[in-house]
């Protein structure tokens, strides 16, 4: 008698990939989460730049979702010009509020877990020690106030959702400081930079790995959660670094706040406590001088 072999594919339970939405894909992390995604195949991504899914039209938002039904959504999709929002209010607020309320909404309905990216402008600037997460909150500007609306509009209606406060981001992607300086100090021979705001700046690409490392793992906690690169400093003191990395010759000067006058006003002080979101997801947090050589590395600049 014969036996028929029986298929191992019945009996086996088939491995689904998770799906995760990530929405503002052309900036600065949705391109650093691009650049992961090869290295994550239990993962299937979708990206959508604002073109492809305005988030502040909830039906919109609400057909992708139905659609996809992804597992998690990383919201990166902001109203980040933060000049700029000081004259256009509602602008800001239909993203960075409205938009984020939108997501909630959607995951909450959908069983999606959320993770939104905010920020450190949800501060004053007023303090002298790093912010954990309950330090009060008093926004200055337009930007930072719809960044809070917009927190505490995802934890009004999805109290499951992890958001993840940053500040001073930079990356071999899209307009920022880094990038500002490699245009500038090759064609200037002097520069003026702020030196009396302090802060922690933040390599997108280990954000994107803290992110992903939160998905992949399966622990969740929701709440608020501060990450940035380890050690404080200032612009004029990170200016300083790029050009040393880079072997610049102009010279870079110290000014102060009140000699560079913007719209909007800045947190003099935003440096963001992170012990919370390394005991809580078991992430390594790498000094941002560190970060800068492999940013700079990217960019074909680096001693």
């Amino acid at each position: 008698m014969q036996y028929c072999q029986p298929l191992v594919t019945a009996l086996t339970p088939l491995l689904i990939n998770m799906r995760v939405l990530v929405t503002g894909a052309n900036g600065q992390l949705g391109q650093e989460l691009q650049a992961l995604q090869n290295s994550h195949t239990n993962i299937d991504f979708t990206f959508l730049s604002r073109t492809e899914l305005d988030i502040s039209d909830s039906d919109a938002v609400q057909k992708y979702f139905s659609e996809l039904v992804p597992d998690y959504c990383i919201n990166c999709a902001a109203y980040t010009a933060v000049d700029k929002a000081e004259g256009e209010e509602a602008a800001a607020y239909r993203i960075n509020a409205a938009g984020t309320q939108h997501l909630a909404l959607a995951c909450k309905s959908f069983n999606t877990r959320f993770i939104h990216i905010s920020t450190d402008y949800v501060f004053d600037g007023n303090g002298t020690t790093p912010y954990v997460e309950e330090s009060p909150i008093s926004p200055i500007g337009i930007y930072g106030a719809s960044k809070r609306e917009g927190e505490r509009l995802a934890q009004e209606v999805n109290d499951d959702a992890v958001i993840i406060r940053t500040s001073w981001v930079f990356s071999s992607f899209g307009s920022n400081f880094v990038k500002t300086m490699l245009r500038l100090m090759p064609a200037k021979e002097s520069l003026n930079v702020v030196n009396d705001q302090r802060g922690c700046p933040t390599y997108a690409a280990d954000l994107a790995s803290a992110i992903l490392q939160i998905i992949s793992e399966g622990k969740w906690t929701p709440g608020i959660f501060h990450f940035s690169n380890a050690k404080e400093t200032t612009w004029f003191e990170f200016a300083t670094a790029i050009k040393a990395h880079c072997q610049f010759t102009c010279t870079v000067d110290p000014i102060t706040t009140d000699q560079y006058p913007t719209p909007a006003k800045r947190p003099a002080y935003s440096v963001l406590d992170t012990k919370k979101i390394s005991a809580t997801y078991g992430i390594t947090i790498r000094d941002w001088q560190t970060s800068l050589a492999d940013c700079l590395a990217k960019l074909k600049c680096a001693v």
